[in-house]
């Protein structure tokens, strides 16, 4: 097991991607196996919790990066949101680490981690996908898009109108009392209206036709997830609508060497529902 490791504040961090664009990130540095974290759409860096400070306690360098369009990182000047370019910023983002790391990834995240393991397994050493699988149920799928999409360009009157809708969303969460957290996740515009802090191009048009959501893509995943042969965990929320467990089973059954950590009072965001449970899953998954 990796002893306790003292780290300070992460140092923020640019990488370079394609055409003048670039990645934000935060960087912890260690002397363990560097840990790249990539949030789901529509979140940001910050969306961890305390995972990435815990897992730099424990000695691992951590990389927890902001995805095309979202955060602090370049809007795509083009509008591309494809999953060629996701996996190219993240073997980017690899380059600039230098060195194999273990890649933790959430929904989009996740799905890039399986576009990046499947490129060039040589520079993932471990893949953890969180409360996502090849095939992610229909229903759970479109219920994030229209969320997602539901106030894309209008954007909130103010914080408190953006906590309602996503008290709406999670009804198992409780709304929380403090608001600033919600800073991170929005930004303010000129108009005085606040809006996600992702490129509402990302979802694609109002006909759903993302990437993300095709069935042609989750082909693609199947085929990518059943050459797996890293060290490879599922992390599901119990309460997710997105990975259900036929969606659990079906995984295992494409990768047979893959462990699986079931999350109660999870759901799709699990991180942000008992992020205490996740990280301990985590840490104990890349420490073993």
């Amino acid at each position: 097991m990796t002893g306790t490791h003292t780290t300070g504040a992460p140092e923020t961090v640019r990488i370079p991607t394609t055409d003048h664009q670039h990645l934000t990130a935060d960087h912890w540095d260690g002397p363990s196996t560097p840990v790249v974290l990539a949030h789901g759409g529509g979140q940001t860096r910050h969306s961890w919790g305390g995972t990435a400070s815990t897992l730099a306690a424990r000695g691992h360098r951590v990389l927890s990066i902001d995805l095309r369009g979202h955060g602090d990182s370049s809007w795509a000047s083009d509008g591309d949101y494809s999953m060629a370019a996701y996996c190219a910023d993240a073997l980017r983002a690899l380059d600039w680490l230098g060195e194999p790391a273990a890649w933790v990834g959430a929904s989009l995240g996740g799905m890039t981690g399986l576009h990046v393991a499947d490129a060039d397994p040589d520079r993932c050493t471990a893949l953890v996908l969180v409360d996502i699988t090849p095939r992610p149920a229909a229903a759970g799928v479109e219920r994030i898009l229209q969320f997602m999409a539901a106030k894309a360009t209008e954007g909130f009157a103010g914080l408190d109108e953006a906590a309602d809708a996503i008290a709406a969303y999670q009804p198992h969460r409780p709304r929380p009392r403090d608001l600033s957290g919600l800073s991170k996740n929005l930004r303010l515009g000129d108009d005085g209206r606040w809006r996600w802090h992702w490129d509402p191009r990302f979802l694609g048009d109002r006909n759903r036709t993302t990437e993300h959501a095709r069935e042609q893509h989750h082909d693609e995943l199947e085929t990518m997830a059943r050459r797996l042969r890293m060290p490879t965990m599922l992390v599901r929320g119990r309460l997710s609508d997105l990975v259900t467990q036929a969606e659990v089973d079906a995984f295992l059954e494409m990768v047979p060497h893959a462990s699986y950590v079931d999350v109660k009072d999870a759901a799709h965001m699990i991180a942000g529902d008992r992020n205490d449970v996740f990280t301990d899953a985590v840490v104990d998954f890349l420490d073993g």
